[in-house]
């Protein structure tokens, strides 16, 4: 592989963008200001250059040089470092033998989203970096369109959320929705049903949904454990559930996520 630079001290400023990879504060506050995210495995890198996502550096584990020989090609600086090195400068063992940075790419407006659509799903506080990936990747396996996401929303493009949806983050198109709620008034608006995912007594089960309520759904969903506000409930068109069995009263975000995505698709 050319043009690779070897790195032997862990605070070399040329990897500042992988500095304590594992403190979500400080990620939080220092990728979305700079423009980048931080991609790890090849699988999930490989994905993101296929959607157009444009490198500014690779970091590799030495030993595995060979098997990202092609990196080089794009330009972006390649950096190695040893296990050791690596392990002191990120916060954790980078057995997946590559990351990468990546700068991001303007988000869509929610109309945009909404536009090229017939079913979406709405998060309100998914705050849960793991259940957010979890419900990309049900999204892109599942038949959803698009992500619109309360501001109170993680973000999709942390590392752990990047990871957990295999990539799946770059394949779904997703957009802020603001103001929240009053903005389940565009959704609306846009020919969308809204449904609210509550256990509430008059919910629905989903599917006993209509025709006409499963012709273009936005399924509402609230974070683990508090559910869906009141006030993004009201803004709802129809309140649904998934019925359970051994007194069993919910399911995990993403898995909840997941059967009802099956459920509005599967008379395709």
């Amino acid at each position: 592989m050319r043009c690779v630079e070897l790195i032997t001290d862990p605070d070399d400023e040329r990897i500042a963008d992988y500095r304590a990879l594992t403190d979500v504060e400080l990620r939080t506050r220092w990728e979305p200001p700079h423009g980048l995210f931080i991609a790890e495995g090849e699988l999930v890198l490989r994905r993101a250059v296929r959607a157009g996502y444009r490198a500014r550096s690779y970091l590799l584990d030495e030993k595995r040089l060979d098997q990202f020989a092609d990196l080089a090609e794009g330009g972006a600086p390649v950096y190695a470092a040893s296990q050791s090195v690596l392990e002191k400068a990120t916060g954790f063992h980078v057995h997946r033998g590559v990351l990468a940075s990546f700068h991001r790419k303007e988000l869509p407006g929610a109309d945009e989203v909404l536009r090229s659509a017939r079913r979406v799903a709405i998060l309100e506080d998914v705050n849960n970096h793991t259940n957010l990936g979890a419900v990309f990747r049900g999204a892109a396996a599942l038949g959803i369109d698009g992500v619109l996401l309360s501001p109170s929303c993680a973000d999709p493009l942390y590392r752990r959320s990047v990871r957990v949806s295999m990539g799946e983050v770059f394949a779904v198109p997703y957009a802020t929705l603001a103001p929240w709620p009053a903005a389940l008034e565009e959704v609306k608006g846009a020919g969308f049903t809204v449904l609210a995912m509550t256990l509430a007594a008059d919910a629905v089960p989903i599917q006993k949904l209509t025709s006409a309520e499963r012709a273009r759904p936005a399924l509402l969903l609230g974070a683990e454990g508090p559910g869906l506000s009141r006030r993004a409930v009201d803004g709802s068109d129809k309140r649904v559930v998934i019925p359970m069995r051994r007194g069993v009263d919910s399911l995990n975000v993403a898995a909840a996520a997941a059967v009802a995505f099956w459920e509005l698709g599967r008379e395709d």
